[in-house]
């Protein structure tokens, strides 16, 4: 599901919205997230989940071209971490099938 997949659906689900006020309340939430991030902050939706940052510490990595080692400097990465209540629901799912199976 994309941004304009969500927008249509909150359009249909809630006629007193128009298209124009679901795409600001989807770019306002996502915004809200964005920042929260930037801050360093948690976010966190009850029930769906949260979004974080994982710490990866410098290492060094090779360019794939050359074989050259390379430093790779440390870095914040967004993670999110479906809730228990999530979890559960996806699990339960006759649609939750594994996208790629991992040998």
């Amino acid at each position: 599901m994309t941004r304009s997949d969500i927008i249509a659906t909150l359009a249909v689900r809630f006629p007193h919205l128009t298209p124009k006020d679901a795409a600001i309340s989807v770019k306002e939430i996502l915004d809200a997230i964005g920042h929260s991030l930037a801050k360093g902050d948690r976010f966190e939706i009850r029930g769906f989940g949260s979004f974080g940052l994982n710490y990866h510490p410098a290492r060094t990595g090779r360019n794939p071209k050359s074989g050259e080692a390379v430093l790779v400097a440390p870095k914040y990465v967004p993670h999110f971490k479906a809730g228990k209540a999530m979890r559960e629901r996806v699990g339960a799912s006759d649609q939750a099938k594994p996208i790629r199976q991992i040998a």
